[in-house]
């Protein structure tokens, strides 16, 4: 799905300099790499301040320990999602409101979540789902008509931008009161093992997160709140300082490997190719597409048999999870995350995917469809 040797060999001479540093240096958590990334990372996404963390999860729960909440309070989050979204809502004693996504973009259904607010709402957590923005101007108008916080999930849509109706611009996950993104190696922003980031534009705010991820301490040995062990080391910090200034070059690349798919597929009858929208751009993160003719785990089968790997972003929604049955959800609650279920397939996408694969990849596809 991801060829991440190839993407260590095209910057490896930067990386591995990176990395000698570090250890000549041998701080290895809190170097000054941490540092140093922080301010290039808010930086590129134009943010007052970045705190990073152990991982994207970590960052998700740290947001929400932020904002003071108590037992009882709802927090609305799509059901058509990586788990780790709901979950640390659970984990913290909040109460999880889910609704179902858009059956085109695959994001949070706007309209829905309008229709779920209750007194008790004091947080949405949209997930900009494989690479495009969630529809945030709606979103933030219901939030601000509430007074209801928003924390972007941007994990899998690092450096998309998102255009207003007034033609201002702003990077995925710098909309909201916070947003939170993960560096898993996978992401279009990888490190080389586990981190995470949390971003806002409110000073004392971002002071507190960086509190409550460095077990409530302002000073050492002084804690003033509870809070956590997470934090970024200073190795995976240095690589990630070299990665970003590729960041909007590898965003290009995945592009362009994605309208090769498009070009390709949009006119086989059986395949849904992946729709934009006039508000976002799109950093393909996935490239995923549905199958609506013949069954998908065919496809899939079928597929792996020729040497094509795919996978399912995400097999089975939130509210069918057995951790989530506690909540009283039920099968037909959200009928567009569960067909999507069914139909959903993301093909290999990377910056380094070579177009002769991708071809191979293509003609395989249509044929299996063709045939089903």
């Amino acid at each position: 799905m991801v060829d991440l040797h190839s993407q260590y060999m095209t910057m490896k001479e930067e990386v591995d300099g990176a990395i000698r540093q570090v250890i000549g240096e041998s701080s290895f958590i809190k170097g000054k790499s941490v540092k140093e990334f922080a301010v290039s990372f808010a930086a590129y996404n134009n943010v007052k301040k970045v705190i990073t963390c152990g991982n994207g999860t970590d960052a998700l729960q740290i947001a929400l320990m932020a904002l003071d909440l108590q037992k009882g309070n709802e927090i609305i989050v799509p059901t058509h999602t990586y788990f780790a979204t709901a979950e640390v809502i659970a984990l913290l004693g909040l109460t999880p409101v889910l609704v179902d996504v858009d059956p085109d973009t695959f994001n949070i259904d706007v309209q829905q979540v309008e229709e779920k607010i209750t007194k008790a709402t004091k947080v949405i957590i949209p997930v900009h789902l494989y690479g495009q923005c969630a529809d945030m101007e709606n979103l933030l108008r219901i939030a601000q008509q509430h007074d209801i916080k928003i924390i972007e999930d941007t994990a899998q849509a690092l450096g998309a931008t998102y255009t207003f109706s007034d033609d201002t611009t702003r990077k995925a996950g710098t909309m909201g009161y916070i947003g939170t993104t993960s560096f898993f190696p996978t992401k279009n922003l990888g490190c080389f093992g586990d981190g995470g980031a949390i971003l806002v534009n409110d000073e004392a705010l971002g002071e507190k997160i960086n509190m409550i991820a460095n077990h409530g301490q302002r000073i050492k040995y002084h804690h003033e709140i509870i809070g956590c062990n997470s934090r970024l080391d200073t190795i995976q910090a240095a690589i990630l300082q070299v990665k970003l200034a590729y960041l909007d070059e590898a965003i290009a690349k995945r592009q362009k490997v994605a309208q090769v798919y498009t070009n390709g597929l949009k006119e086989v009858e059986g395949i849904e190719i992946p729709q934009g929208t006039s508000f976002s751009t799109h950093s393909y993160h996935q490239y995923t597409i549905k199958i609506n003719k013949g069954d998908r785990d065919v496809v899939k089968s079928k597929l792996l048999e020729k040497g094509i790997p795919s996978l399912i972003y995400y097999p089975v929604p939130v509210h069918l999870q057995k951790a989530y049955q506690q909540y009283g959800y039920k099968k037909g609650d959200f009928p567009i995350a569960e067909k999507l279920q069914k139909t959903i397939l993301s093909l290999p996408i990377h910056p380094e995917l070579p177009e002769d694969q991708q071809l191979y990849i293509i003609d395989t596809l249509t044929e299996i469809i063709k045939n089903a």
